[in-house]
């Protein structure tokens, strides 16, 4: 009989597209229904499930109450933000004693060629309703928890406001003095571990999932890789850049990584 080990990277509210949701992606409730489905029905072939959870401050570097335009006015949500802005005085941080660490942070994501800083809307705030899983998914693991006796393990990213984290294995610009934004050896480990078909699933396939996908390229045992599918109707991109999801597919099946639909794989 087949074997799964589950990933589901942020099922959160703030991310579905459901009324109050802050960042809705588009498609991201059915996604989550489709996936609470079939763990309902599959609970006794799965070996193991891990749930990532972006966890933030209402007040982060990556969101748009950190900072202000150069005229003291807010800034809106999806406004690109460079190191340059800040030096010029285009943005600036709410608070001005943060400046010269901003400026250090943005030369150093910069410098990694991935992404520039996106000042996002304030969402999956640490112990708001946002912050919560999808409901449905919510009652899948309880009943999984309840047929085997096993727990979920819970992951909270993204705890420090001062660095992204879209991975949910370390932050964009790691910070040695805060061992939760380093690479997550313990996550890697159990991930590679696992005695099943490793199912990746979540929101949003063009950021967190993309970004969790690259650290587990790069990071898992090419055999793992192999065993790894990615549930392309259980995940969704944010509106408008669904560019990277496409290049995030095309990497991760040159890398034996499977692609395929929940129902067809099963």
């Amino acid at each position: 009989m087949a074997s799964f080990d589950l990933l589901i990277i942020d099922p959160q509210n703030d991310f579905l597209d459901i009324e109050g949701a802050a960042l809705p992606v588009t498609g991201a409730n059915a996604d989550m229904n489709r996936l609470a489905d079939w763990l309902t029905q599959h609970a006794a072939d799965v070996e193991s499930i891990t749930v990532t959870l972006d966890s933030h401050a209402s007040v982060g570097i990556e969101r748009t109450t950190f900072w202000l335009q150069g005229s003291g006015e807010p800034i809106q949500a999806f406004t690109p933000i460079l190191a340059e802005d800040v030096q010029v005085g285009r943005y600036v941080p709410r608070h001005a004693a943060q400046q010269a660490e901003v400026i250090t942070y943005l030369q150093a994501l910069e410098a990694t060629g991935k992404h520039q800083l996106l000042a996002w809307p304030v969402h999956c705030v640490l112990g708001t309703w946002g912050h919560n899983i999808h409901g449905a998914v919510t009652n899948a693991i309880a009943h999984w928890e309840m047929v085997t006796g096993r727990v979920c393990e819970k992951v909270l990213k993204g705890q420090n406001p001062m660095t992204e984290q879209y991975s949910a294995f370390r932050a964009e610009v790691p910070r040695a003095d805060d061992a939760r934004t380093l690479l997550n050896q313990v996550l890697l480990a159990r991930l590679a571990n696992g005695r099943g078909t490793l199912l990746v699933a979540g929101e949003a396939s063009s950021h967190c999932v993309a970004a969790s996908m690259q650290d587990m390229l790069q990071h898992l045992p090419r055999e793992r890789l192999m065993q790894t599918v990615l549930l392309t109707d259980c995940m969704s991109p944010v509106a408008g850049f669904e560019s990277m999801t496409n290049a995030m597919l095309e990497q991760a099946s040159a890398c034996g990584v499977q692609c395929a639909r929940v129902a067809d794989w099963v």
